[in-house]
């Protein structure tokens, strides 16, 4: 990896994420940003917004994000990384577009993006590329100089990404009782998504039936499972399953959900069950209720030992990866060779999302890519 003093060009990054509310009054405007042009009435937010007031109308997401920014912070300072790192939101403050506007006036030109998904579809990649471009259309028509802007690549496969979750499945068996722990299953559990939207995830030569969204996953659980096979000299079972479906019933989603899943492991006699986490970078609203509260229910109703492990946080390893990614784009972007980090048969995803990858039910620009208008 190239020495961190060639950074350079970029002078500045953007951590990127879906944003949350902080207060109980956050709730609904939250639920409107979320939904808008979707004309689901103010009645049907505030019950959805139950899921959220069950913990005081907080979503943990903005302090897990400024936990990371402070950990990137840490870990560019200890190693000689001279680069800012702002933070902006899609559906609440802070936002992107005000974001982006003081990383303007701030003097910043080339922009590198984090964003806080690990993997391809369209509302993990393509949306937040859609949220840069209107942002920085919106700029544009202040009479603003606009700033070239990169995305990071998918870091689904870094091994500064998959050593926090194998460590926290290791803690999680050891956890549970000793007479059910050799025959615990894992879970790994990610957000599930339409049917269409996953077939159609990723670059095009490689749609089909689940596209990347849906690979990458099961190569991220069968790197962990391996991982702990090799360590602990016992082979888990395991199953790639899904959460937190939401929209219209007839539309077809990912399956199996989590707590179907649970009964379907009970009723086949598994002793206990380790929730794997591996969709998501943080312990969020959608792991703390649909996990630690929905599926914690369902195993507690069902009596079968459960335990879930950590997500990846502002784990230090994380941070580095983050560091590791930026000189590699650095050094791919200065026409140096380098050997990125890629754990598995998937190897490293793209730079710059293609033509066609991860598309809109509707076609919208979007930025950070080959087709984006703002090169």
């Amino acid at each position: 990896m190239p020495d961190v003093r060639d950074a350079t060009p970029y002078d500045a990054l953007l951590l990127l994420s879906f944003g949350g509310p902080e207060g109980p009054d956050d709730v609904v405007p939250f639920l409107e940003n979320v939904t808008r042009g979707r004309g689901i009435p103010k009645e049907r937010l505030k019950e959805v917004g139950q899921h959220y007031f069950l913990f005081g109308g907080v979503s943990p997401i903005n302090a897990q994000n400024r936990a990371l920014l402070d950990a990137l912070r840490k870990d560019f300072a200890d190693h000689g990384l001279d680069l800012p790192i702002y933070w902006g939101n899609r559906n609440w403050a802070p936002y992107l577009t005000d974001t982006l506007r003081e990383m303007t006036a701030d003097g910043h030109r080339r922009i590198l993006v984090l964003a806080t998904s690990a993997y391809a579809s369209y509302s993990g990649c393509r949306q937040y590329r859609e949220n840069l471009a209107d942002s920085l259309a919106a700029l544009e028509a202040e009479g603003l100089e606009l700033p070239k802007i990169d995305k990071l690549r998918h870091y689904f496969n870094h091994e500064g990404f998959l050593e926090p979750m194998i460590e926290g499945v290791l803690q999680s068996l050891a956890d549970l009782p000793e007479d059910v722990r050799d025959g615990a299953h894992i879970a790994f559990s990610t957000h599930s998504i339409p049917n269409a939207s996953a077939d159609t995830s990723g670059p095009v030569e490689g749609h089909g039936e689940g596209g990347a969204y849906v690979k990458q996953h099961l190569e991220v659980a069968r790197l962990i499972a391996e991982a702990v096979h090799d360590r602990t000299g016992i082979e888990h079972p395991w199953q790639l399953v899904y959460q937190s479906r939401s929209g219209a019933p007839h539309i077809p989603w990912l399956e199996p959900d989590i707590c179907d899943h649970l009964e379907e492991r009970h009723a086949s006699g598994v002793p206990a069950v380790v929730i794997a986490p591996i969709g998501f970078v943080s312990d969020h609203m959608e792991v703390l209720y649909d996990l630690d509260t929905e599926a914690k229910a369902k195993a507690g109703e069902l009596g079968l030992p459960m335990r879930r492990s950590a997500t990846v946080g502002a784990d230090p390893r994380f941070a580095a990866a983050i560091r590791d990614l930026i000189l590699e784009r650095a050094a791919t972007e200065r026409g140096q060779e380098v050997t990125p980090c890629a754990l598995g048969a998937l190897g490293p995803s793209h730079n710059l999302c293609p033509v066609g990858c991860c598309p809109a039910r509707a076609p919208r620009p979007a930025a950070a890519g080959v087709d984006s208008p703002y090169a």
